[in-house]
């Protein structure tokens, strides 16, 4: 199981919906036109096929408090970040930490996605590390950390994280 996590508004739904389409055809023609979305209220359940199938979990960002009851059974988390709103960034600097420190997440692989880089006003992942001071976060976590920037609107960086997950869950657990 795959946790898709971040706050409110920060591209989860539709990075969702772009990895299920990315993986349902082959690597010919584009992706289109961004699917329509709506803030997801609760939670959404999504396969898609990186190699094998992946379940991917997707929890609204309004029900953080609740986060943890769905922990376990969770080999990788997908933790979503607005590279275009600097003042977002603490918030889910402190979403982050908190997941970091669940002990039920600490053999989980954490990929941080930047998303929304499409957007003129994006920060550069250099920035946000600096910002989120994230160098020290991943020398402090127990998770094995990766980053990438993305843009779900686009696509790009989708097929990275397609690949990350296939490495990441190409054994059974």
């Amino acid at each position: 199981m795959c946790l898709l996590l971040g706050a409110a508004g920060v591209g989860k739904t539709l990075l969702v919906k772009r990895l299920q389409q990315l993986s349902s055809r082959d690597a010919q023609g584009g992706l289109g036109e961004p699917p329509p979305t709506r803030p997801t209220v609760g939670t959404d359940l999504t396969d898609i096929v990186a190699g094998r199938k992946i379940t991917i979990r997707e929890l609204g960002g309004c029900m953080g408090p609740i986060w943890p009851s769905y922990y376990g059974n969770c080999r990788s988390l997908l933790f979503v970040m607005d590279a275009s709103s600097p003042t977002q960034l603490s918030a889910s600097c402190a979403l982050l930490l908190g997941l970091l420190s669940a002990e039920q997440l600490a053999e989980a692989s954490v990929l941080i996605l930047f998303n929304k880089i499409d957007l003129p006003c994006y920060m550069t992942m250099e920035e946000m590390k600096s910002l989120i001071r994230l160098p020290d976060i991943v020398a402090c976590a127990k998770q094995r950390i990766t980053t990438a920037e993305i843009s779900a609107r686009k696509g790009t960086g989708l097929a990275g994280v397609l690949r990350w997950l296939q490495d990441t869950h190409k054994t059974n657990s």
